[in-house]
């Protein structure tokens, strides 16, 4: 061989690649959990996985990256892992809590709770789907849709919250925030409304030192009242977008209006 040959690189070993996969495997496992610790009444266990499940499903994809060990693979693996862990999972869990009772109140009331957690599986579904045939022309800044790992945040969120000491079949306003609750969040995720993604957030840049003294505050409060302060985050971020819609949509119609900017 020449000496000016450059010599030919080692090809990556394989092995790497099991990293990622483990993480997404471990989304998985903390989805299929939710739904076993659901059927048997541990709710606020299942609250708490579908957000563990969210931990794994944000580190896989940045491992991937870091280890230079992204695949075909990986990706489709972990479209049907956030199927379980953020579309089946919660509605499940949203349906053992408390839906599944609505049917006492009548046989069509059954009927609409049912479908109301198809509604959301079937919605994260389509979700995930367009997500992922729109993946190389979307605009990274911004989601089409609420995340499904947002809404799934949010009906683990209430279930949790409303699950927080002794648990206790809900009443009839319980069964009706539950339905609300999964069915608005079904709702956003096939929606048309943009969410910023946060993707263009950068760890390694410098920030303030006030802004630290937030983050610490933040954490703070979710280690004292996790349940109470997921709820809001998630919920505040799920309606941003609508409220943002509606505010637009006012503007253009005062501005449209007779003797406006008289």
């Amino acid at each position: 061989m020449s000496l000016d040959t450059p010599p030919t690189p080692r090809p990556r070993s394989r092995a790497i690649y099991l990293l990622p996969n483990l993480l997404t495997t471990g989304c998985l496992f903390a989805g299929f959990y939710a739904v076993v610790a659901a059927i048997d009444k541990h709710f606020a266990p299942a609250g708490m996985a579908v957000f563990a499940a969210m931990i794994f499903d944000g580190l896989d994809g940045r491992i991937a990256r870091l280890t230079h060990t992204e695949s075909y693979f990986g990706k489709e693996y972990d479209s049907l892992a956030d199927m379980v862990a953020f579309g089946l999972a919660p509605a499940i869990v949203a349906y053992q809590w408390g839906v599944v009772r609505i049917m006492e109140f009548g046989h069509y009331w059954g009927r609409f709770g049912w479908l109301a957690c198809f509604f959301y599986a079937a919605a994260a579904a389509l979700r995930l789907a367009r997500f992922n045939a729109r993946a190389a022309s979307a605009d990274k800044r911004y989601f089409e849709g609420l995340p499904s790992p947002s809404a799934a945040a949010i009906v683990a969120a209430f279930v949790w919250f409303s699950s927080e000491g002794e648990w206790r079949e809900p009443g009839l306003t319980g069964l009706i925030a539950a339905f609300l609750v999964t069915a608005t969040a079904g709702a956003l995720m096939v929606s048309r409304f943009g969410y910023p993604s946060f993707k263009q957030f950068n760890l390694d840049r410098r920030i303030k030192f006030v802004y630290m003294l937030f983050v610490l505050l933040f954490f703070v409060a979710i280690a004292v009242d996790p349940p109470s302060i997921l709820l809001a985050m998630f919920g505040v971020y799920a309606l941003s977008a609508p409220l943002l819609w509606a505010g637009r949509r006012i503007r253009r119609l005062l501005r449209g209006a007779p003797g406006a900017g008289a």
